[in-house]
């Protein structure tokens, strides 16, 4: 059987669960029953078959309905992974919504179920050319999953694509998979440095990297604040108030796993004194596929440390999923997690034992192993109780390989032989068979197996004893050379033995205690916590210990300290030592009055310093609230008094920081408008209401982000229309300013009216329902994209200063024959404004024309020059905007070629 068909697991077929049962049928008690603790390890035969026959359904909606709950089992922590070959067959789908939630499920199981994925290699190939951009990105997510050597040059060919795709989303998708294809084949390293050197030349992919580095340092800062308190309240606070910290330091776990690392390390030591704090937020602890080896392993440690009688049902069924990681040792701590909640908690032993047992019959050797040593302890606790299990183990013993774990099955055997008088005699013969190619941690066993046999069953094992012995006698390995012959001389009484022999059985037949199972982190809080000692679990140079608590109370001045200004900061504090000691102000006032001190410090400062403080306190108080919002008591209010002070010494400190700043878009009057109107409704179709309309290319006065119309509304009947508007349900997506509503429009009269609408920098159409009393027509506004711009001046050092920042992706060129009588300045200028509403730029070049404009939406930059070099012309279009550059550059193009006006 499979690492996924043994009934252990919850995903088990039927005829696994049907063998399980059948081979286990001589194990009595809940090891064979259908009870409630043997359902926590046994295979839900039926379960989520009605899926799988929605999915293989011919409906489209019966299998978009089944991928909808997937993907709900999937955000609930479940494990879907037997539905991989049904889901993955739907990954051909027509229907983009399918296939979005296909690619959801295949994003999370392609690294598990790498030999099916592989199968569909050339559906995710053609998917890399989707016109939907999230298809995209997701097929080459999970073509970067697949970690196969023999598509490694699919997987670059595709990265290289994608680098170069006009979607910023597929991009970054693509910066993504590099670290994924390098730790797959390093042996790529030069290619992709090549795109990683093509996507730092996009603007959208490093906007912020010149404030990354400090605003870095800036969270280390806070996160280490969060943890300073949580070290204090730890230490001093009292019982009752260190549910504060709480929530804190589980938002913490949202950080690399560098900061997670440390948390969780202090979050496990707390746990086992403190259970109930953290007990709320077990969840938080569940493992993600994503977490490292280390992180696992800790999320593994704080979750058997909240275990107890109320959840362990739940921590259990999250441990079944666990066992089948592909991560080998996170598995083997998971069944070692398992031994320790059975050894803790009495009323689920019975359980994890047979659970345990079941896992038996893997196939992973790991699993097996670890399940044999674990099973070896818990039946040290109780094993007159469980002979069953040593007979099952005894007959799964031919099929276990893994050293250790046949080294603990023959300790039981010997441990325990008088309970098992009759198997383990068939045992030693058949290690007698077997010992000169067994591991010598093996024959080590096997030897006191013998020895065991001997004292206690003579009869049967005599000469397979003295067998066994005569060929460890001459084994190369020293260590069963010598446990040997000591054996012979203790169990084998002759006159050279002396008085020791007489003591043989004592010796190796002494009852032994049971081994305890605890957790690695219980010595640990000798420690402080969040210390360096306390994450290596050893006392680093340095280390002072915490001192005892004072019997006399200290002298309260000594918390009186003196504030030291940081080098090159300004004074930020006004001398309060003038003030009287009489309050002539209340409480309310005197808040008010710091809140006036703060906001002069900032008029002190130089403008610079200014500028970077102010975007600092900005940026701190953001993630203070959004970090420590649970904390609210009156330590962090006194810290917040001094966030202004370290805001300051910040800005001082950064002067290395090229702080980036955008040249102010000063916006200008439109060079051209067009009086070209476009038709909205035909009076036919509106049974005598017509509608036009056109763009005035002005800044809209009901949104910055919206564009300006202007709809001329007629009305062609006999009669008159009343009650004429926009239906408020009728936007698909596009923020539209309506207009008031017309009361009444006579007949063969006209009205004009004004509407903004916002596209989002995009010319996908504006639809809406345009109404009158008694009837509603759909109406559609398609843009043209030169209209989403808004014209803007600028300086040539400017316009310069700008393209040189919108490089690489964000730039768009083109080379064109132009014909002689668009040569001219005012040829060409007429024919840029005429397409794109920009402005004019002034040049001092005489064969070089430049144009400026920002996105309405947005207010992303465009910039375009125009570049005349006899008898070619090349225009070049730079903005972060990337398919509005591309669609602009067809438009001048066409427009610059045409010889009409």
């Amino acid at each position: 059987m499979s690492a996924n068909s043994v009934s252990y697991n919850e995903q088990g077929s039927v005829e696994s669960g049907v063998d399980a049962a059948q081979e286990n049928s001589s194990i009595p008690g809940s090891f064979s029953s259908g009870g409630a603790a043997f359902s926590l390890f046994s295979a839900d035969c039926k379960k989520n078959e009605d899926l799988k026959e929605m999915l293989e359904s011919n409906k489209e909606s019966l299998k978009l309905e089944a991928m909808k709950r997937i993907v709900g089992l999937i955000a609930k922590g479940k494990n879907a992974s037997e539905l991989f070959p049904a889901v993955v067959k739907n990954v051909a789908s027509k229907n983009i919504e399918l296939k979005k939630l296909v690619y959801v499920y295949l994003v999370r199981y392609a690294e598990e179920q790498q030999d099916l994925a592989l199968l569909s290699i050339s559906t995710f190939q053609r998917a890399l050319k989707d016109p939907n951009q999230l298809i995209r990105a997701s097929a080459l997510r999970v073509l970067s999953s697949i970690r196969v050597p023999i598509i490694v040059p699919i997987m670059m060919l595709a990265i290289k694509e994608a680098a170069t795709d006009l979607s910023p989303y597929v991009r970054k998708t693509a910066a993504h998979a590099i670290q994924k294809l390098y730790s797959l084949d390093p042996d790529q390293k030069e290619h992709l440095i090549e795109v990683i050197e093509k996507l730092l030349k996009d603007k959208s992919t490093v906007k912020y990297l010149d404030i990354h580095t400090n605003m870095t340092k800036m969270l280390l800062v806070i996160k280490m604040v969060v943890m300073a308190v949580s070290q204090l309240y730890w230490h001093l606070a009292p019982k009752h108030e260190l549910s504060i910290i709480t929530k804190s330091l589980v938002r913490l776990l949202r950080s690399h796993r560098e900061v997670q690392y440390i948390v969780l390390q202090n979050i496990a030591t707390m746990s086992i004194q403190r259970k109930g704090m953290f007990e709320p937020f077990m969840k938080s602890f569940y493992v993600r596929s994503t977490d490292a080896t280390h992180i696992k392993t800790l999320k593994l440690e704080i979750l058997t440390n909240l275990a107890n009688e109320a959840n362990i049902s739940t921590i259990l069924r999250e441990f079944q999923t666990y066992v089948k990681s592909q991560d080998k040792a996170f598995a083997a701590a998971t069944i070692q997690a398992i031994g320790r909640c059975a050894t803790n908690i009495s009323e689920v032993t019975d359980t994890c034992l047979n659970g345990l047992v079941l896992l038996l019959s893997n196939r992973d050797e790991t699993v097996v192993a670890e399940s044999v040593v674990v099973i070896k302890k818990l039946l040290q606790t109780q094993p007159s109780q469980h002979s069953d299990i040593i007979k099952h183990m005894a007959k799964l013993f031919d099929n276990i390989t893994v050293p250790m774990a046949r080294a603990s099955i023959l300790w039981l055997m010997g441990e325990y032989c008088e309970h098992v008088p009759k198997i383990a005699p068939d045992v030693l013969r058949k290690m007698a068979k077997t010992f000169t190619n067994e591991e010598d941690i093996v024959k080590l066993q096997i030897v006191n197996l013998a020895a065991k046999l001997y004292l206690t069953n003579s009869k049967q094992t005599k000469l397979l004893t003295q067998y066994i012995l005569n060929l460890g006698k001459y084994d190369q390995n020293y260590d069963i050379r010598d446990r040997t012959r000591f054996i012979r001389q203790l169990i084998v009484p002759n006159e050279k033995s002396g008085a020791l022999s007489k003591y043989a059985r004592r010796i190796l037949m002494a009852p032994k205690p049971a081994p305890v199972l605890q957790s690695a982190f219980k010595d640990r809080d000798r420690f402080q916590l969040g210390t360096l000692s306390h994450t290596l679990n050893s006392q680093a140079s340095g280390y002072l210990e915490l001192s005892d608590w004072p019997a006399v109370a200290p002298d309260q001045s000594v918390r009186n300290v003196e504030v030291v200004e940081p080098a090159g900061a300004p004074a930020l504090r006004k001398s309060k030592t003038a003030k009287s000691n009489e309050k002539f102000y209340s409480d309310s006032e005197e808040e008010e009055e710091e809140e006036e001190e703060g906001i002069l410090i900032i008029t002190y400062l130089p403008p610079q310093i200014m500028q970077k403080t102010l975007l600092l306190i900005i940026m701190t108080k953001y993630i203070l609230i959004h970090i420590v919002l649970s904390i609210s008591t009156q330590f962090f209010v006194n810290c917040m008094c001094s966030l202004l002070h370290l805001c300051v010494f910040l800005a001082c400190q950064f002067d290395a920081v090229s702080w980036h700043v955008h040249v102010s878009l000063q916006a200008s009057s439109p060079v051209f408008v067009p009086e070209t109107s476009h038709e909205l409704l035909h009076r036919m179709t509106g049974k005598g209401l017509s509608a036009q309309y056109r763009f005035t290319r002005q800044p809209c006065i009901y949104g910055n982000s919206m564009v300006s119309l202007q709809l001329t509304l007629s009305n062609s009947s006999d009669q008159a229309l009343e009650n004429i508007h926009i239906s408020e349900k009728s936007s698909t997506g596009q923020n539209i300013h309506r207009f008031n509503a017309i009361e009444r429009l006579e007949p063969q009269a006209s009205v004009t009216v004004s509407m903004g609408v916002d596209f989002n920098d995009s010319t996908q159409a504006a639809n809406f329902q345009l109404c009158t009393k008694e009837d509603e027509f759909s109406v559609s506004i398609q843009p043209a994209v030169g209209e989403l711009l808004l014209p803007i001046t600028m300086s040539e050092a400017d316009f310069t200063k700008e393209q040189g920042k919108l490089m690489g992706m964000n730039e768009s060129s083109a080379t064109i024959t132009m014909t002689p009588e668009n040569v001219s300045s005012q040829s060409v200028n007429r024919k840029v404004v005429s397409v794109a509403n920009i402005g004019v730029i002034p040049s001092s070049q005489e064969n070089i024309y430049r144009f400026a404009g920002k996105t309405v939406s947005s207010g992303s930059l465009v910039l375009v020059s125009v570049a005349l070099k006899d008898p070619d012309a090349v225009i070049t279009i730079n903005t972060e905007k990337t398919v509005i550059g591309s669609m602009l550059l067809r438009q001048f193009k066409t427009a610059l070629t045409n010889s009409g006006p």
